[in-house]
């Protein structure tokens, strides 16, 4: 039976079919520190400065004093309960001097921006699993997923994308559950609404959890670009770094792209996972990402014609070892000895180590798809020709091989001669009226016609007429 603190390492490993939650990380509480420029929450002797031109709604958690305080033209305090402001008489003597303190400027914001979410396996368990690993598409609320605004707290976030709605499963603001859209709808037409949500896309709520067992895609691919835009990758070390399908940046490690059939179960797999393998203690400092992804597939490797949906499971060592492989390793044996009752059909494996060697026969499968290719090739270019001979299809005129002769007036011996342009009055008799003489019929006309065409006699050549100039 798994302890309790196991359970919570699963529950952030596995999520749910249905997909998790995410939670925005950003605030806009007034007892945030790293809200004010100076870094400390205004005190009895401070000045706080809101911009007036800054939108913003404020969460306010408890009592403050302030020797005075600037309020934008729209903006709005959250009060919890007991909240409020007083103003100290004169110098409070455990603020110092007292300084004028501003508050942030949280427009910068961006739904987008993977960095400022995190997954959550419940809305009161915002700690992320250290098993878990998720590629920089999947940090951003999927369309399954449950988004989560913490209960006691404000914020304000961008919502922009070349798209004009993000749909997600459900939303929490305030404490306050959004399931269906016309509800959510009202909210984002309150003021408080309009302070926090802010951009040319709108958040819509409602979408149908997953029902498929292999999983879902997350849906954000068509957001790539936006994502990596705000991502900032490191430097890595590793002979041959990754680039998981939806990530931004390299990573060292290994990728298993599993191939499936009906019977396989994305849950069941990530459990297997958890209870075979990430519970060893060797690999206590992996990282695993597992999810449902497309992949391009191309002929030849070369032209592409569609996509496949796949199982893309991503290994990271965090001690920066060799660990990832290893368990790279026993997760394709695994596969290999199981793969009928797990619905698995095909596993590829990619390391970012030079020598390591691909158990699962990649590179011998390449090379078998590169002959594969060659031969259909072959077939293909054979049986154009054949059509083309029997003139079932028209072939394109080929390029003539001239340019590798000598360039002379004077045709090959035995060749054809270039006989200029067709004539119709000489060459296509039948085109001209029958008149008497014309087309060789009279011998004395000077004109003959043979099956290699029609020519003119020289009386002066004339074999009846020749002179011996010998003689």
């Amino acid at each position: 039976m798994l302890k309790t603190p196991d359970l919570l390492l699963l529950l952030c490993v596995l999520g749910a079919v249905d997909g998790l939650y995410k939670q925005w990380i950003p605030d806009t509480n007034y007892e945030n520190k790293t809200n004010w420029d100076k870094g400390d929450v205004p005190c009895g002797s401070d000045t706080a400065h809101f911009p007036a031109q800054r939108r913003v709604a404020v969460f306010v958690e408890t009592t403050h004093a302030v020797q005075e305080m600037r309020l934008p033209v729209d903006g709005e305090f959250i009060l919890n309960s007991g909240a409020g402001f007083y103003v100290v008489g004169g110098q409070d003597p455990g603020c110092g001097a007292g300084v004028t303190t501003k508050f942030k400027d949280s427009d910068s914001l961006q739904w987008f921006n993977p960095a400022l979410w995190q997954a959550a396996s419940t809305p009161n368990d915002p700690q992320q699993g250290k098993f878990q690993f998720s590629v920089h598409e999947e940090r951003v609320p999927c369309q399954y997923d449950d988004v989560v605004f913490k209960a006691h707290s404000s914020f304000r976030v961008g919502v922009s994308c070349h798209q004009s709605v993000v749909p997600v499963r459900s939303l929490s603001v305030l404490g306050k559950t959004f399931e269906t859209n016309s509800e959510f709808s009202e909210y984002l037409s309150s003021h408080t609404g309009r302070l926090q949500f802010h951009g040319s896309s709108v958040v819509t709520v409602g979408n149908p959890s997953c029902e498929d067992p292999s999983g879902c895609e997350c849906g954000n691919s068509v957001h790539h670009q936006q994502i990596c835009s705000s991502t900032t990758c490191d430097s890595v070390s590793c002979e041959k770094p990754l680039l998981p399908v939806g990530h931004c940046c390299v990573v060292c490690g290994a990728i298993l792209t599993i191939r499936y059939a009906a019977g396989f179960n994305l849950q069941n797999y990530r459990e297997r996972i958890y209870d075979q393998f990430l519970s060893q203690p060797q690999y206590k400092s992996i990282q695993v990402g597992v999810s449902k992804i497309s992949k391009p597939q191309r002929l030849l490797g070369i032209i592409p014609f569609g996509t496949s949906p796949e199982i893309q499971v991503v290994i990271l060592d965090g001690a920066g070892g060799t660990q990832a492989e290893a368990l790279a390793q026993e997760l394709v044996n695994d596969a290999n000895s199981h793969g009928s009752a797990l619905g698995i059909t095909e596993v590829e494996l990619q390391t970012s180590s030079e020598n390591t060697t691909d158990p699962t026969g990649t590179s011998t499968a390449m090379v078998v798809g590169v002959v594969f290719g060659v031969l259909v090739l072959l077939t293909l270019i054979t049986i154009l020709v054949v059509l083309g001979r029997r003139r079932v299809i028209k072939m394109p005129p080929m390029p003539s091989l001239n340019i590798f002769r000598t360039n002379t007036d004077i045709g090959e011996l035995g060749g054809d001669l270039d006989r200029g342009f067709d004539n119709p009055i000489f060459d296509k008799p039948h085109m001209m009226p029958d008149i008497p003489g014309l087309h060789g019929t009279d011998p004395n006309s000077g004109i003959s016609m043979t099956q290699t065409g029609v020519y003119f006699v020289n009386p002066a050549f004339d074999e009846s007429e020749q002179t011996d100039f010998n003689a």
